[in-house]
């Protein structure tokens, strides 16, 4: 019988909560940079994160990039308890 190790799912989530940071950060600077070539992205935050994906400045990328860190987070971290479980 094989022998699988645990995942701590506290890490895993801080990590899945850091890699969804970046994308969304990057995005939201995407954003901010070439407005004209992004209206889809900003949709896609509207969608996500309602009033704050309509506004495309500095604070509102900082803003929904926090609350992309609690999402990913959240996700990773009941993917990582369900994995243990199995």
């Amino acid at each position: 019988m094989v022998k699988t190790q645990k995942l701590n799912a506290i890490k895993f989530g801080i990590a899945g909560g850091f890699i969804t940071v970046i994308c969304i950060f990057l995005t939201g600077m995407a954003m901010l940079i070439g407005p004209r070539y992004t209206p889809s992205l900003a949709n896609f935050f509207n969608q996500i994160y309602g009033i704050f994906g309509l506004q495309t400045n500095l604070f509102a990328v900082i803003l929904i990039s926090i609350l992309s860190f609690i999402d990913g987070f959240i996700l990773t971290l009941v993917f990582a308890l369900i994995y243990n479980k199995l």
